[in-house]
């Protein structure tokens, strides 16, 4: 065989390695958000319930995915055993989110005119506790899994450049919340988008994020 079928073999290779993240990326991206909805439609407990399943299952995906397409590890998506720093790194992270949305309300909202979805944060707070709990571990999970993980991780392979695979996980973080939340929670979701990218990029911890989002999406979910 001549060195040039060899190469071209492996450019080959190269490419179709790199289409498969780049359709696991659009599937998660633009299937979850009406998926759930589709299937279980409506807003009561039960629905909220059989979306909420749709998600976990696509947390099971995107992770059969890594492992068994991939054959990688959870190392490949951010993964690593927990620590100290883990969980002091995601404290610290979760009080920048809380403070600067705190500013966001108090400060900014009020300057600009505009109001946040006290309407869908209020219909949250109507749910049961253990909802609540189930709700907020799941997004930490989920978003932090999908967009810090997988995306940022795949999308610097693919283009070579971090910071294009943050500034699109990050945009894609933050639409992801316009469908219930509306377009000014944007600048919310947008800035604690930010905070957890940073953190991601600093740390590459994936826990840490959990643990980051986990606490925020907690002070906010569970005050009720």
């Amino acid at each position: 065989m001549s060195m040039k079928r060899v190469d071209a073999g492996i450019a080959g290779t190269s490419v179709q390695r790199e289409r498969w993240p780049v359709a696991a990326i659009g599937v998660m991206i633009f299937l979850q958000l009406p998926l759930g909805g589709y299937i279980f439609p409506g807003t009561s407990l039960a629905a909220q319930v059989g979306q909420e399943a749709v998600f976990w299952a696509l947390t099971a995906m995107l992770l059969g995915y890594v492992l068994l397409v991939e054959r990688r590890p959870l190392a490949s998506v951010g993964w690593r055993r927990p620590s100290w720093k883990t969980l002091v790194f995601g404290v610290a992270g979760a009080a920048v989110m809380i403070a600067g949305m705190a500013v966001i309300y108090l400060v900014i909202y009020p300057a600009m005119g505009l109001s946040s979805n006290e309407g869908g944060l209020t219909a949250v707070l109507l749910l049961p506790a253990w909802f609540r709990v189930a709700l907020i571990l799941r997004a930490a999970v989920f978003e932090e899994l999908c967009y810090r993980g997988f995306m940022i991780e795949r999308l610097t392979e693919i283009t070579g450049r971090r910071w294009v695979a943050a500034a699109v996980s990050l945009v894609a973080f933050t639409l992801a919340h316009l469908s219930y939340w509306g377009w000014a929670h944007l600048l919310v979701a947008g800035f604690g988008g930010a905070v957890l990218t940073g953190l991601y990029l600093a740390r590459r911890d994936l826990g840490c994020n959990m643990v980051a989002h986990l606490a925020t999406d907690a002070i906010g979910f569970l005050a009720g």
